[in-house]
């Protein structure tokens, strides 16, 4: 006999406005122990001293974990000019220094070379795999750690304010995997003046945004709360960069048990579209020749 699953199938996104010195690990650990979710992961980590959105999926909303990763993201951040550290951030103590520090005339001339299609180098103390140990594990053992670029897309880099001549204040929208403690490290080393991380917020992450959040002491509360399934939000949230397009329900069936169907639906071929019943998802699917080829299926009871 086939071992019972331990927890609830419960489907839907938590969204949670993640504190300084909480880890994202920490964040799920606690949504798993509220919701007793029998599956769960979270749509991009979060550095400990990073706050702000941190998307927790559970049950069929895992499957939509990949259209939330790969989205748009905004951060709000304050760079300190003058020093570096070894984490790009305040976690660890300075390292570097320098009196020089940017005027507004010369900070503003360098961030266009930091938007669009750039290459970046990540943190040294990042989870990026090197011959398959984590970066910040061989760095923490005193092991010289060389990371190659990659290539990152940066809608808009934009100042904010500088409060004073030792920081700035501003605001990315970028792709997926950008490291906001390489943009505040190469920032310094292209203006001269060094500079790292001290303040970094995720105001924004696909779909989700801030007003869509519960703090952590409200996550605390939830335990206790007979309707705290209210709070999510449906696993069709994770899908709002496809196009939908709703099949009947014998269609439906047909695409759980993985086959295509048939449908007329404005679409190109080679499109990735998600099928919905009765406004719950079914489906995940490829545009092929008049048919729907399903990716990823859903349960019956896809949505919360």
């Amino acid at each position: 006999m086939a071992r019972r699953k331990k927890g609830l199938p419960i489907n839907g996104w938590l969204v949670v406005d993640k504190p300084r010195h909480v880890t994202s690990t920490d964040v799920v650990a606690k949504t798993r122990w509220v919701f007793d979710a029998r599956k769960i992961g979270h749509a991009g980590t979060l550095d400990p001293l990073a706050t702000g959105i941190l998307a927790i999926a559970m049950g069929d909303a895992t499957k939509t974990v990949p259209y939330v990763t790969d989205a748009l993201k905004a951060y709000r951040f304050t760079v300190r000019w003058g020093e570096s550290t070894p984490t790009d951030d305040a976690e660890s103590k300075p390292s570097l220094f320098s009196d020089l520090r940017p005027d507004r005339g010369a900070l503003l001339a360098a961030l266009p070379a930091f938007t669009g299609d750039i290459e970046q180098t990540p943190p040294v103390f990042s989870a990026v795999k090197v011959d398959g140990a984590r970066a910040y594990d061989l760095a923490r053992a005193g092991e010289a750690v060389e990371l190659k670029s990659r290539p990152l897309h940066v809608q808009s880099l934009s100042l904010v304010e500088m409060p004073d001549a030792d920081h700035a204040v501003l605001e990315m929208v970028c792709g997926k995997g950008g490291y906001v403690r390489s943009i505040a490290r190469d920032l310094g080393q292209a203006l001269g003046c060094l500079g790292h991380v001290v303040d970094l917020r995720r105001t924004w992450a696909g779909p989700f945004d801030l007003t869509d959040a519960v703090s952590w002491d409200a996550l605390d509360a939830l335990k206790d709360d007979p309707d705290r399934l209210a709070r999510l939000l449906p696993v069709s949230a994770g899908l709002h960069d496809l196009d939908e397009h709703a099949v009947t329900a014998a269609a439906a069936a047909d695409l759980r048990m993985g086959r295509a169907v048939t449908s007329r639906i404005a679409a190109e071929y080679g499109d990735e579209i998600w099928a919905s019943h009765d406004g719950a998802p079914v489906a995940i699917g490829i545009w092929k020749a008049g048919e729907i080829h399903p990716t990823r299926v859903f349960n019956v009871d896809g949505d919360t």
